[in-house]
């Protein structure tokens, strides 16, 4: 029986292009909860952006993992955080100074609660800035203007990204050299679209995150179930057993998930949710996960 839903945000629960869950996934959540259930996000996104994403309904992220699992809550208290090293991230900074004029590091400063939401770019080159918010990848991002600052601050870092004019192509071969270079962090594409890189501790994700709040909430892995589309989502969909792709997820996390259903434009996971909700009372699995083809794959079913 599924007892613990994740799943990522931007492209998995809420399509492209939309302000944020819809009525009908909320629906979902609040039916989950009423049966015992837990949901929580498990994002690349901060915990103050979670507010306009859920329509300001609280009990929707009271449990989930922020910042790629960086920053875990469980029943709307902290259970446990991972911070990066300020000192790898003011090393990646400089190399990106020294061998790129279009990308440059973001901190963001999420105070000792971790609802804060002020952010920086490392780098003394606004122009660079400029390049890289006005690329053809990134233009549609709003509201994440921030100033410039020479060195990454003394405060304890829970989220970090790089930011580019490049294409993703050659991100990805940026992403070699940085790791060559500080092998400490790790680089990973938050969604399949932007031309930018989230940036973890070497060795946590989400899929570390999913398994902490499955141990903090008394459940096995396979009490778990997880739904994602990109390369960050990779880590939690190997994680457990019912790990759930959507329809529009890239390459890699398709071949990864054992379930698949439709695409996040179709409410998928909201569908999906309500189904979990719905077998609470019997202890069942959910229809999706349940039916297989003649060919032994699954068949995709909300």
């Amino acid at each position: 029986m599924i007892k613990l839903v994740l799943t990522d945000m931007d492209d998995t629960l809420i399509p492209a292009g939309h302000d944020g869950a819809s009525d009908y996934a909320i629906e979902g959540i609040h039916a989950m909860q009423a049966a015992g259930l837990h949901f929580g996000p498990v994002s690349g996104r901060q915990p103050s952006a979670m507010g306009w994403m859920f329509k300001n309904r609280s009990e929707c992220y009271s449990t989930g993992a922020f910042c790629n699992g960086q920053v875990m809550f469980v029943d709307g208290e902290a259970v446990a955080s991972r911070a990066t090293d300020s000192d790898a991230l003011m090393r990646l900074a400089a190399y990106l100074e020294e061998e790129t004029d279009d990308t440059y590091l973001k901190v963001y400063s999420l105070g000792d609660d971790f609802w804060d939401n002020d952010a920086y770019c490392v780098t003394r080159d606004a122009e660079r800035v400029r390049r890289a918010m006005e690329s053809g990848g990134n233009a549609w991002l709003k509201g994440e203007e921030a100033p410039c600052r020479p060195v990454v601050d003394d405060a304890p870092v829970f989220k970090a990204n790089i930011w580019s004019a490049r294409s993703r192509e050659e991100l990805a071969e940026l992403r070699e050299r940085v790791a060559a270079e500080v092998p400490e962090l790790s680089l990973v594409f938050p969604n399949n679209r932007v031309r930018l890189f989230d940036i973890l501790p070497a060795g946590w994700d989400k899929g570390c995150a999913a398994l902490e709040l499955a141990r903090a909430l008394g459940l096995t892995p396979d009490e778990v179930a997880v739904f994602g589309d990109s390369d960050n989502d990779l880590p939690m969909i190997d994680a457990v057993p019912n790990s759930v792709a959507v329809a529009n997820a890239n390459e890699a996390v398709t071949a990864a998930a054992r379930w698949h259903i439709g695409a996040a434009a179709d409410d998928a996971v909201a569908a999906a949710l309500h189904q979990i909700a719905a077998c609470a009372a019997t202890g069942e699995m959910p229809s999706f996960m349940r039916q297989m083809s003649t060919t032994g794959f699954d068949v995709t079913n909300v």
